[in-house]
């Protein structure tokens, strides 16, 4: 099966060329779109290199969000399966055996990695304590078991995700889709993924007005669309 591999960028500079390298290191048949999100540190600089190298580089003139440069690239995708990656460099690509291995046996549509039942480097309390609320939210309102709905790795079958009309420009892409793939009837399988955190000094974006935003995106999508 073919992964279309989604990677939103937003001044991600010192980062970015590694994570690109990573990726395209995976030993699987795949495209990689990147998504320039109106980056204004350089990171815009070093994509022709990537473009070189047979990704597809996608350019916003200016910064929309996480949910908006997933939105752009998946209308380019052509594969099996879209793989979210994001471009820090706290997920692992050498786990996406692990992640996509539920979809190719047929064994889930959906397939999350959970930073909870894996190794990884320690989170910052507030963010853990943020998640694990946020996720007992997302089982209480929609029936699940989920252990990490906040996870930056989440694997779809195409087909799956193309169905879902998404509208986030942000973090809230997080939510939403898993609003409405359970919403769908669609059970999530997770396993375990290693996680590597970094800190606000290291150019760790998301916050708790983030967090916010997530609670209500959970709460409206329970009763519409």
């Amino acid at each position: 099966m073919k992964l279309s591999i989604l990677i939103p960028i937003y001044n991600e500079r010192a980062t970015a060329p590694e994570i690109i390298q990573r990726v395209q290191a995976a030993p699987f048949e795949k495209e990689i779109i990147v998504v320039d999100d109106g980056s204004t540190d350089g990171t815009r600089d070093l994509l022709p290199q990537a473009e070189k190298d047979g990704a597809i580089v996608l350019r916003h003139a200016r910064n929309q969000g996480k949910g908006a440069a997933i939105r752009t690239a998946l209308q380019r995708a052509t594969g099996d399966i879209i793989v979210i990656q994001d471009a820090d460099l706290e997920y692992d690509p050498r786990d996406y055996a692990h992640l996509v291995q539920p979809i190719v046996e047929g064994r889930a549509k959906v397939v999350y990695g959970s930073r909870f039942l894996g190794p990884r480097m320690a989170m910052m309390f507030w963010h853990m304590f943020g998640n694990t609320m946020l996720t007992l939210m997302t089982n209480v309102l929609y029936d699940a078991i989920l252990s990490d709905m906040e996870t930056g790795y989440k694997a779809f079958r195409a087909d799956v995700l193309k169905d879902i009309p998404l509208r986030s420009r942000r973090f809230d892409f997080e939510p939403e889709v898993t609003a409405k793939v359970l919403k769908r009837g669609i059970r999530i399988f997770e396993v375990p993924i290693s996680y590597y955190g970094r800190e606000y000094r290291e150019g760790k974006k998301i916050g708790w007005k983030d967090g916010v935003v997530a609670v209500w995106t959970l709460l409206k999508y329970r009763f519409v669309d």
